[in-house]
């Protein structure tokens, strides 16, 4: 085929979408002079960056779940447009991390956890145990000296404050690495143990291991959804959501009553978070939902606004907390609904909760110095999602980049699997045109090449941005 042809094929743009500079507005762009600048700009700060070899007093970790690279650029698009930076990409450091597990080489949330929160690499499912413990394996589990050691509880040992933020339920896989220690990710209460045919008496649940644990009991801030892993399966909580656990015991109130802990709360709406007087509380369990929180997105849609808290203002009084030692802290800070978006495809929630994630990181590193406070901002995993085509400048990211070799056009993003596949696709028809579609809905389903109950993750390495003390050790690719 000849050269220009073959390019032309391989670059196609619909008639409609050949848009000159001028009509999108990018005329600072069009001069050689504008890009000399700002590559000056990055060379200059470059070259005036002194390591920072200062005692780190505080440390943020960040964990965007399943925050890519590709979610990444999406959500850069959705904040501002192509230009347009992160907070967390100005940060003075970076590098990227390989993600597999120790039996596994596209990873889930819990060997990853082990992985960045204690250093050791685990099996598939499992978290705070070594690559000894197997998924499901009760007897591995019972051997102590396959439990590894968190950053939390080099923390406390320390005399740091600790705790952690999640948008997801508090017990569920990445902030779990932090404090249990578990041969199955799912065994988030008593009940779940049962129903894989080990004993709880002889078995620690994560729900149990938060309230009692070593290092969870003497957690500060604890703050994020699950209400339902705490309590008896007889119990219907403060909004009516039922609990799990079989054997009827109250962990919330278990953890009202220790004495242990002077100055606590137990909050579990957003009135009582931001009516919380952090000079008082030296404590605080936070249970916002009896499951994950709500999405951002989906809280406006369901007027819940008003009771359900950000992650920005549950991090806010989680850091006037921790804050309050003069040993300083450790906080750990998950934006857990990035990743489950994505697994349901609904990419417009996935990118909000980017942005919110955002939001967050920008508070922490407005309110601490960067001379004393290390903030490190990273994911566990990427996601099967995909941007493809040769959209316009400024254009809808949610819209098409141009027309298949069916006349249909086509989104920008797409998932390589999961259950959007059969909104896209009609069996015996062929794909479905998407301009017949209510594409609005927040959590409208983006299209995927095959069908799956849910969304896989994506095995590729995933960013790290550092800024603080010793943030220049982040640099390179690493485990």
């Amino acid at each position: 085929m000849d050269p220009v042809c073959a390019d032309k094929r391989q670059h196609p743009r619909m008639v409609e979408d050949r848009m000159n500079p001028a009509q999108i507005n990018v005329s600072p762009e069009q001069t050689q002079e504008y890009w000399i600048e700002i590559a000056k700009s990055f060379v200059s700060d470059q070259t005036k960056r002194a390591k920072n070899t200062n005692k780190a007093k505080n440390v943020i970790f960040f964990l965007g779940d399943g925050l890519g690279i590709t979610t990444i650029t999406a959500a850069r698009l959705l904040l501002g447009g192509e230009e347009k930076k992160f907070s967390f990409e100005k940060f003075p450091h970076t590098g990227s991390s390989i993600t597999y597990c120790v039996n596994e080489q596209v990873a889930d949330s819990a060997c990853t956890s082990t992985a960045y929160l204690t250093g050791v690499k685990a099996n598939y499912a499992t978290a705070g145990v070594n690559a000894k413990v197997p998924r499901y394996d009760c007897q591995a589990w019972q051997d102590k000296t396959h439990f590894t050691t968190s950053l939390a509880e080099l923390a406390q040992k320390m005399g740091k404050s600790t705790g952690f933020v999640t948008t997801t339920r508090v017990t569920h896989a990445s902030p779990s690495g932090l404090y249990a220690h578990t041969a199955d990710r799912d065994w988030e209460d008593d009940y779940e143990i049962q129903a894989d045919g080990c004993n709880p008496a002889e078995v620690d649940d994560i729900a149990k291991q938060l309230i009692h644990g070593d290092v969870g009991k003497n957690f500060n801030v604890i703050m994020g959804g699950g209400r339902r892993h705490f309590r008896g399966y007889s119990v219907y909580d403060e909004e009516g959501y039922r609990a799990k656990r079989s054997d009827e015991r109250d962990l919330i109130q278990e953890w009202i009553d220790d004495a242990s802990k002077p100055n606590k709360e137990y909050i579990w709406n957003k009135e009582q978070l931001m009516n919380l007087n952090v000079s008082y509380t030296d404590h605080v369990l936070g249970l916002f939902e009896g499951s994950h929180l709500l999405y951002n997105l989906q809280a406006k849609a369901l007027g819940r606004e008003a009771t359900e808290p950000t992650l920005e203002e549950m991090l806010y009084k989680a850091l006037q907390i921790v804050n309050k030692n003069d040993e300083g802290f450790f906080l750990f800070v998950e934006g857990g609904k990035i990743d489950l978006a994505h697994h349901d495809l609904e990419l417009r929630a996935s990118l909000d909760e980017t942005v919110e994630f955002h939001k967050a990181i920008e508070l922490a590193r407005n309110m601490f110095s960067e001379e004393d406070t290390l903030i490190v901002v990273t994911a566990d995993h990427s996601h099967a999602v995909s941007m493809a085509g040769y959209p316009n400048r400024k254009h809808d990211i949610f819209g098409y980049s141009g027309n298949a070799n069916d006349n249909k056009p086509y989104f920008t993003f797409s998932y390589a699997n999961g259950p959007g596949y059969d909104t896209h696709v009609v069996e015996g028809v062929g794909r479905v045109d998407p301009r017949t579609l209510d594409t609005s809905a927040w959590n409208f389903p983006f299209p995927a090449m095959n069908p799956r109950d849910s969304e896989t993750h994506g095995g590729e390495d995933v960013p790290v941005y550092a800024s603080g003390p010793w943030a220049h050790l982040f640099t390179g690719t690493y485990e």
